[in-house]
């Protein structure tokens, strides 16, 4: 078979963003967010094995042991996240290649409003979407932004590391879970004995993890955490629901008091190829504010839809905006729409 760094420098110059290796199957690779053959020569249990102990290195006997393992690395000279995982026994590996430099923030085609994030600094801002939506490459542009314009201690709690920023006029801590900490919940904990002034938390998934940065945003850090959600109103329910049905009402309080922005994203075919990024950017307004502590979340969208005025939109008028300007087609954005009557009616 291909080297696993010849996979990732065909599929860094194809353009391509994701690469599969899969016993039975040729190596494929995601080409404008569809699945692709690399070539036509079938991998064998022998080329995953050894695919899988070249990248695993001396973790392999860890991926033996739990079935699955993520790493981070640079591969024929372009950084790339790692999961090696088994499937029937046999290692199968999912390499997503990433930007070589982080993008300058205003050069992603994301809401202006998300430009004046990184002026924040108290809260928490939520970036969301489902896996392979830009969530990563879009906290690495806030981040690197503050990097060049504040003079500030980052700390990030990332599984694994993914972009590596070059200090500028921030200090800039990135600590990995399982290398450097045992979890995000002990990470975050301790990153509050570190003087930070911002914070990233790579994903926001248990009640203590989520409570801690509700006191970090609280006490006056600015924080910025991820959820595998499809919009603000999700993202709300979401934090709630981890908790017990008692803690609740007071999560919606401190919720209510500390969130600030949440932009969710999806990458929705281009015409001509390639992906274009739709973006719901929710502000949060005091009508919000009251709709997170009153449980009224089903309201948001609309509160959301309504706010152009201060930088908000919701995804279905990002979609449209979108086929307006003929970057997508009225199909795609119907399938990937919230509301398909609304932007059906709309996106002329």
């Amino acid at each position: 078979m291909m080297t696993v760094e010849e996979l990732v420098k065909k599929a860094h110059d194809d353009g391509a963003s994701d690469i599969h290796i899969i016993c039975g199957l040729p190596p494929k690779y995601r080409n404008s967010g569809k699945l692709e053959n690399m070539s036509e020569e079938v991998l064998s249990f022998e080329d995953c094995v050894d695919a899988a102990r070249w990248l695993a290195g001396n973790a392999y006997d860890i991926f033996e042991i739990e079935g699955e393992l993520d790493s981070a690395g640079t591969y024929a000279g372009y950084r790339c996240r790692i999961h090696i995982f088994k499937q029937q026994g046999i290692p199968s590996i999912a390499i997503r290649l990433l930007s070589e430099n982080i993008p300058a923030l205003d050069s992603l085609g994301l809401p202006p409003a998300v430009l004046e994030l990184p002026k924040l600094h108290k809260g928490i801002v939520l970036v969301t979407g489902e896996t392979g939506s830009g969530k990563s490459t879009t906290l690495a542009a806030l981040l690197d932004n503050i990097n060049h314009t504040r003079y500030d201690h980052i700390v990030t709690l990332e599984d694994p590391v993914e972009y590596i920023y070059k200090p500028d006029k921030c200090a800039i801590n990135q600590r990995e879970v399982g290398k450097d900490t045992k979890s995000f919940a002990s990470g975050l904990r301790a990153s509050l004995r570190e003087d930070p002034n911002v914070i990233l938390i790579g994903e926001m998934r248990d009640t203590e993890t989520i409570e801690t940065a509700i006191t970090a945003a609280e006490t006056g850090h600015l924080v910025f955490g991820t959820l595998h959600t499809g919009s603000a109103a999700d993202s709300i329910d979401r934090i709630v629901q981890v908790f017990p049905e008692g803690a609740q009402q007071q999560i919606r309080m401190q919720l209510s008091m500390t969130l600030a922005a949440v932009l969710t994203q999806q990458l929705v075919p281009k015409k001509g190829g390639g992906r274009a990024l739709a973006a719901e950017m929710m502000v949060v307004t005091d009508a919000i504010r009251n709709l997170i502590r009153t449980g009224n979340t089903p309201q948001i969208v609309n509160a959301v839809a309504t706010s152009a005025a201060i930088g908000g939109q919701t995804m279905d008028q990002a979609l449209v905006k979108l086929v307006r300007s003929n970057l997508i087609t009225k199909e795609d954005a119907l399938h990937y729409a919230k509301d398909e009557a609304y932007v059906k009616k709309n996106a002329i």
